[in-house]
């Protein structure tokens, strides 16, 4: 009998059971699409995905087997497909009458299923590897964990009486591993130093032996130093459809079952006891595709959701296939007012420098929207030359940006950074695993390059193999993954904002000298006044502006187009060597952005001579500063 509408949750195999067991005498009863539509229109209800428990928010000792979840995460790996049992035969004990089960969404099967049946079908599934969106910001974690309605209710009898600290400390053992693999990632915010703050409660602790398990198991965060969950995602159909370090969040039916376990050590005994070397190779691979489920739980999925963004302040279809553009449109109007206060906050955290802030913006926004052959359309990676020496205003900087972007990442460019850490992921053959590194990022990642902490000193190998992948994301928004005998293109979308003293040893779209508008006396005022953020209510304003200025789309006229043409004929007739294509390319990705910026979704004669306008000033400036420091290598 299937559950009431109320037991969908706590109990979804009931649901996926019960159809099964309708459609047993109809013949293409479609009981599977039906099964996936039935949770799709229950969680369109009443904003039901938000009484979903999420392995994001929820520690996994606090979350009930086979109850239905959510997950908001990357696909860090791709397995090979494996074989279950889509329908099987068991023997009930109570009656020895021999029933017919569905197989789907299930790790394990019941006992007494007879192997000689007729009725036994075999399928194939799909398995991916999955980590949280890597740089996810606190502010992101605590937006989602804040609207979660789901009631946390330990799944386990284990609960001491001292009180636990937030889900992300509690597993910051997960990425022991990991730190000592990449090492002096960044500063640490203001936020992860108190923690979630309304996102704390009272938990219990998990068992003891569970965390030193997870001390010892690498869970492949691409991020040193990153917390949560990974899991193993089991997907039934159309998985054609996901691609590598997509960003998707999957509604699915969680699976911890001990067996699995149990069933990896028994292969890996039986194994060794056949041929020990190949055994050792064997258990490698077992290790890392099938973990213990306490540490790496199973999902199956029943769908997932493409993110077209990861900020919770707007609704999670807008900039997607199905957004419709309302909400887009409704903020259109406010846009331009909302610019005003951004611009002036960023003009106090850049020491007064209006000109520089304007381009911060700009970047800020920019996005890759096309692919022109291997040319990636709409990047902007801005060159930020001039920042103070005082080592604390890169990293304060970093904060603030960090404060105000779903994700984010801050690099360091030091030398051992640069000659120790795996910034390209790499396929390891002997456990059969892609090796993430930490240029794996979701699309719209903000990556800080803090190149103000370079030193004198030689780079090695793969040192220069690490600033060469720097360049190529910089240049072709790509990385391109080692697999050892030969190496494999991935595209990528990342906003890269390098800060430097001088003129950046990596190449941009666009450099701006930064010119403090403070007297030297009044700088180290400035400098300590800059980390004090606005309102909280101002600042989900200058979050909302960002993503939804990132999604808006655009356009040209014609009309538009032949006075851009005119323009830059009579630019070049009055000196040829004034302005070049390149020139011209980037003032319009200028106007581009300027136009987004403000609302606009097409190209005004206003905004092209305004972009023309500040274009000018910054190739003013930047020629004032070679005249004074020479020419700059």
């Amino acid at each position: 009998m299937m559950p009431s509408t109320h037991d969908w949750i706590n109990n979804p195999l009931g649901v996926v059971e019960g159809m099964f067991a309708a459609s047993q005498n109809r013949l293409n009863s479609g009981w599977e699409e039906k099964a996936v539509e039935f949770f799709k229109d229950h969680l369109k209800e009443n904003d039901a995905h938000n009484w979903v428990p999420s392995l994001n928010d929820v520690p996994l000792h606090y979350l009930k087997p086979n109850s239905l979840v959510k997950f908001r995460c990357l696909i860090q790996d791709m397995f090979d497909t494996e074989f279950y049992m889509g329908v099987y035969e068991a023997v009930n004990p109570s009656t020895n009458d021999k029933v017919v089960h569905c197989g789907k969404y299930k790790d394990v099967t019941e006992s007494g299923v007879d192997l000689n049946s007729e009725n036994i079908w075999t399928a194939e599934r799909q398995t991916f590897y999955c980590v949280p969106i890597p740089g996810e910001s606190p502010w992101v974690k605590q937006c989602y964990a804040g609207s979660s309605q789901a009631r946390d209710v330990p799944s386990t009898s284990y609960a001491p009486a001292r009180q636990k600290r937030s889900y992300e400390e509690d597993n910051d053992m997960d990425t022991q591993p990991q730190k000592q693999r990449e090492p002096h990632a960044g500063p640490q915010t203001t936020s992860e130093q108190h923690g979630n703050g309304d996102c704390k409660r009272r938990e219990p602790e998990a068992p003891s032996s569970q965390m030193a398990s997870a001390s010892r198991l690498d869970l492949n965060f691409p991020l040193p130093g990153e917390k949560g969950p990974s899991c193993l995602l089991k997907v039934y159909d159309d998985w054609d459809s996901f691609k590598l370090n997509d960003t998707i969040e999957v509604f699915g039916i969680l699976s911890v079952s001990p067996a699995l376990g149990a069933l990896g050590d028994e292969n890996d005994a039986f194994s060794f006891l056949l041929d020990p070397a190949a055994s050792m190779e064997m258990a490698e691979e077992q290790r890392v595709h099938s973990p213990p489920a306490s540490l790496v739980p199973r999902l199956h999925m029943l769908f997932a959701n493409p993110l077209p963004h990861n900020n919770p302040l707007l609704p999670p279809a807008a900039g997607g296939k199905e957004d419709d553009g309302a909400y887009l449109s409704s903020t259109r109007s406010e846009m331009a007012a909302v610019r005003t206060e951004l611009l002036a906050y960023f003009t106090h955290i850049l020491l007064g420098d209006a000109l520089a802030a304007e381009y911060l913006i700009l970047h800020l926004i920019s996005n890759v929207y096309h692919r022109h052959d291997v040319l990636p359309l709409g990047k902007f990676t801005l060159n930020l030359s001039g920042c103070p020496t005082d080592a604390s205003y890169t990293e304060r900087f970093y904060q603030i940006i960090q404060q105000l972007v779903p994700s984010s990442y801050y690099l360091g460019m030091t030398l051992q950074n640069m000659n120790q850490m795996l910034l390209v992921p790499k396929k390891d053959y002997g456990a059969n695993r892609l090796v993430s590194g930490a240029l794996q990022l979701a699309k719209n990642t903000s990556l800080f390059l803090d190149e103000s902490r370079l030193e004198q000193g030689q780079l090695d190998t793969t040192g220069v193999r690490n600033v060469t992948a720097l360049g190529n994301v910089i240049l072709w928004q790509k990385v391109d993954y080692d697999f050892n005998f030969h190496q494999m293109e991935f595209p990528c979308n990342i906003n890269v904002l390098i800060a430097s003293e001088g003129r950046s040893l990596l190449p941009s779209d666009c450099r701006i000298h930064l010119q403090p508008q403070v007297a030297p006396p009044d700088m180290d005022e400035d400098l300590s006044s800059i980390h004090t953020h606005p309102q909280a209510s101002q600042l989900n304003k200058f979050r909302v502006y960002l993503s939804v200025a990132r999604l808006l789309g655009y356009s040209i006229s014609d009309e538009v187009t032949k006075s851009v043409e005119d323009d830059f004929v009579d630019m070049r007739k009055d000196d040829p060597q004034s302005i070049s294509a390149e020139d011209l390319h980037r003032m319009l990705v200028v106007a581009r952005l300027l136009s987004l910026s403000l609302g606009q979704t097409s190209l005004s004669r206003d905004c092209w001579l305004r972009a023309k306008h500040i274009e000018a000033l910054r190739r003013s400036r930047m020629e004032q500063h070679k005249c004074v420091n020479g020419n700059e290598q």
